[in-house]
């Protein structure tokens, strides 16, 4: 086998590794995207059942109260609160900012923006038998300055 030969077989070998991981990323960024995409489908439309659908059920979710103290949700104490608007939409911009993926773990930040609030999200996801989950939301929220 001569030189030449030898270069471009590592070259397409080298070449194939890197799309075969390109492709696998973009699977993992769309099903992160898509778990995330059932969590914002809950908030804006009120619909407890497609928020259980991404998150893991011990999930926590935590805050920093307005007295400064630290806040603790379940799941279902923050489920009930979507009791009085279920199907209701909420007039609001909910988007993704940023997906950051290692493996089996990622971290999403998502931006809801509301008339009078804005909510900043962190949420960290795992992925457990085949599937991503939210297993654990931050979040602050800002009031919201007028233009």
């Amino acid at each position: 086998m001569n030189i030449k030969l030898i270069g471009v077989c590592c070259v397409a070998l080298v070449a194939t590794t890197m799309l075969v991981a390109v492709a696998q990323n973009n699977s993992e960024d769309a099903a992160v995207r898509q778990t995330v995409d059932h969590y914002l489908h809950g908030l804006k439309f009120n619909d407890v059942s497609s928020l259980k659908s991404a998150f893991f059920p011990e999930a926590k979710l935590m805050f920093v109260r307005r007295d400064g103290q630290l806040g603790q949700l379940t799941q279902e104490q923050w489920y009930k609160g979507f009791e009085g608007s279920a199907g209701k939409e909420e007039k609001g911009d909910l988007r993704i900012v940023s997906v950051d993926i290692s493996g089996t773990a990622a971290s999403v930040k998502v931006v809801e923006t509301y008339d009078k609030t804005i909510y900043t999200d962190y949420l960290s996801l795992l992925k457990w038998q085949g599937e991503w989950k939210i297993v654990n939301k931050i979040y602050t929220v800002e009031p919201r300055r007028p233009k």
